[in-house]
């Protein structure tokens, strides 16, 4: 693939040179893509520009206008206010910008600006802007020509701007340049005609186009949704390419379903399986019943089930004389999955074994034997299993829990064989569809949408810091039943810089003066490990009452008998945080209760509304995708993901769904995108991910 001259420094387009590619680099404009990809990060219709004769005390305004005159005002307090008299053809109106004389060195006499923000009284009709915009500078004038009569029935562009680099000087160049960079972008284009048909979307260069001189909103949002499929395109596009490489590309094997333990495990149930948990038990069996290898997801909410599921997919592999493996993350939640498998399979005449850093030497020796030998046909563990000592005959499937606990490298190792086993990865936090899809496009996905029926929902409350002994009463009164508790908090220790309540401040406190009574124990992340891992089994084993706590147990073991969990500061927390802690509780037969406490307002007070009212996890992953922005999720999910630019995930789920069917299309067709027709796909896909393709053959 030839040079682009999109590649070329910014600093040889008109109207930059050395010095001012200087102040670009400081929006990451380097390149001459750079500016042509420097979107505009909101727009101003002109037809909501109102004029400024038609003002009235208490308008949410628009307005566009000449500066006429400037100046720093100061105040008896001294504070110095900076003001700017604007002007249009009905009349002018003051500008008033408290506490930022500085704006005297940007805004001048002749500068067409736009100002957004409330018409108030103040020595007359006053706008305190918002937000605004040097449309055009006196010191440059647009290369259009435009003035403020000519700006109606036109779309305003404000970009991401700074002091060195203002609005006028971006609007300025990419006049100067727009038409010569879309015609080198026109050679970037790998959509047919038909396909942008078919997916509803312009092409490149119109879109881009758009984007800086939209005609209307609708167009602009048109040349969004093009730059947001190809941002989604690609990243599937990588995603399908890793799959392939892990599941059609490798041996993979084909188990036989004979029934022999799968009926018997069905028969001895004390439950039926919902009819999620069925239908996501026939993907997997239809995966695992073909020589393709399964690379699988398994989502559910807490509670959903997702374990009896795992260990059916298990059954099947031992059905055919395979090994099946299941890695959790701490050797608490590995002995406590290996009590559950053994009680589940010890009457099959499977044997469970364990192995993890606990494990005596003796006992290992013994497990390792077996699985060298083709024994130890199911086997629990930690990362222990994973060593370089540990050897299996025949291994046919590993089951991942909680699999962001877990590097994407400690993942791969047990599927570093010949033949390859199949692989189910659990995630314990529920995530929106559009968003697993762009973490983990690459897996196969099946998703537990349902609760088992007759599981009591915990009863949720928000309480004011007012309310707090509210409470603490209930609390005493569950302990009093015989009931345990959690109390959770968002800091280890007291803070110089936030006033919020602390682990280890309150633990002294709460077992001195609420709860003498009572055994009160102490975990955050901070503790040794092997303190860590006493405290949890103190717990566990009912050894401890109340258990002060970091959100270190947000993921965690089982405590049937835990019936509260009480979370300080739950401002503090996200929404699916939230829903895990309350995750931990209502395991058991009782009634449980998650109360937040929380002095909340706007955004913070929006989150525990939706807590409160909705146990669905799914739905509160949804919330909080549109609270939050899928950049926090991609920074906290998955190191080195990109955050989408022009694509959102809880608007262009239709993107989502077409790219990723496209992108699979397009790599079973040609999975090392060598066809000549996929030269531009495979060039520009290389481009945007780089080292993260890790493909044999596209680089």
């Amino acid at each position: 693939m030839s040079f682009s001259r999109l590649d070329s420094p910014v600093q040889y387009l008109k109207g930059v040179g050395p010095r001012r590619a200087e102040n670009l680099a400081g929006l990451d404009i380097r390149k001459a893509r750079d500016l042509l990809y420097h979107v505009p990060r909101r727009y101003e219709d002109a037809s909501t520009v109102q004029p400024v004769a038609e003002l009235e005390v208490g308008d949410s305004a628009v307005v566009v206008g000449r500066v006429r005159s400037s100046g720093v005002i100061p105040t008896r307090k001294g504070l110095r206010i900076f003001q700017a008299v604007i002007e249009d053809e009905t009349g002018h109106i003051t500008c008033a910008w408290p506490g930022q004389p500085w704006l005297d060195r940007r805004i001048r006499k002749g500068d067409l600006l736009l100002a957004a923000g409330t018409v108030r009284f103040f020595h007359g009709r006053q706008i305190q802007p918002r937000e605004f915009a040097i449309l055009e500078s006196a010191r440059a004038p647009s290369v259009s020509g435009g003035d403020e009569g000519g700006a109606r029935g036109t779309i305003f562009v404000v970009y991401p701007a700074s002091e060195a680099v203002p609005q006028w000087v971006l609007r300025q160049l990419l006049e100067r340049n727009l038409s010569t960079l879309l015609r080198q972008v026109e050679e970037e284009e790998y959509l047919s005609p038909g396909e942008r048909r078919e997916i509803g979307v312009p092409g490149l260069a119109e879109a881009l186009s758009s984007l800086h001189a939209p005609k209307s909103l609708d167009e602009a949002e048109r040349g969004r949704r093009r730059l947001a499929w190809d941002e989604l395109y690609f990243l599937q596009l990588m995603h399908a390419h890793a799959r392939y490489r892990s599941t059609t590309a490798v041996n993979g094997i084909r188990f036989g379903r004979t029934n022999r333990l799968i009926r018997p495990l069905h028969e001895s149930l004390e439950f039926r399986l919902t009819d999620a948990q069925a239908r996501v038990l026939r993907e997997i069996y239809a995966d695992m019943t073909t020589d393709r290898r399964m690379n699988r997801m398994l989502q559910g909410d807490v509670g959903a089930g997702k374990t009896i599921v795992a260990v059916f997919a298990m059954m099947l592999a031992v059905e055919g004389g395979h090994q099946a493996a299941l890695m959790a993350p701490t050797e608490l939640l590995a002995e406590q999955h290996a009590r559950s498998l053994q009680r589940l399979l010890g009457p099959l005449g499977v044997e469970t074994l364990l192995l993890t850093g606990r494990t005596d030497a003796g006992e290992r020796t013994r497990v390792l034997a077996a699985l060298a030998d083709g024994g130890g046909l199911v086997v629990t563990g930690t990362h222990a299993l994973i060593q370089e000592t540990v050897e299996f005959a025949r291994l046919g499937l590993v089951v991942v829990d909680e699999q962001h606990r877990f590097g994407v490298r400690q993942r791969m190792v047990l599927s570093q064989r010949d033949p390859v086993p199949d692989t189910l990865i659990m995630s314990a936090t529920p995530i929106p569809r559009s968003l697993a899809l762009a973490l983990y496009g690459d897996l196969d996905l099946s998703v537990v949408d349902e609760l088992p029926p007759g599981r009591k929902p915990v009863e949720t409350r928000w309480l004011r810091p007012s309310r707090r002994a509210e409470a603490y009463r209930l609390v005493r009164d569950e302990l009093a039943c015989g009931r345990q508790v959690y109390v959770v908090y968002p800091l280890v220790g007291e803070s110089d810089k936030l006033e919020l309540r602390s682990a280890t401040e309150e633990w002294e406190r709460l077992r001195a003066e609420e709860f003498p009574d009572f055994r009160v124990g102490l975990l955050h992340g901070q503790l040794p490990g092997e303190e860590r891992d006493a405290v949890m089994r103190a717990f566990l084993a009912g050894d401890l009452d109340v258990l002060v706590a970091t959100s270190v147990v947000e993921v965690g073991i089982d405590v049937s008998n835990a019936t509260v969990m009480l979370i300080e500061n739950a401002e503090r927390f996200g929404l699916s945080q939230l829903h895990q802690l309350r995750g931990r509780v209502g395991r058991g037969a009782d009634r449980s209760y998650c109360v937040a406490i929380a002095d909340a307002e706007e955004a913070a007070g929006e989150r525990l509304k939706v807590f409160r009212s909705t146990h669905d996890g799914f739905a509160i992953a949804r919330a909080d995708l549109a609270m939050r922005g899928e950049g926090d999720f991609f920074g906290s999910q998955q190191h080195g993901q990109p955050v989408l630019r022009f694509a959102d995930l809880t608007l262009d789920q239709d993107l989502m769904r077409a790219a990723r069917e496209h992108a699979r299309a397009t790599i079973d067709r040609d999975p090392d995108l060598l066809a000549p027709g996929n030269a531009m796909r495979r060039h520009l896909l290389t481009g945007r991910f780089g080292d993260r393709l890790q493909l044999r053959s596209v680089g």
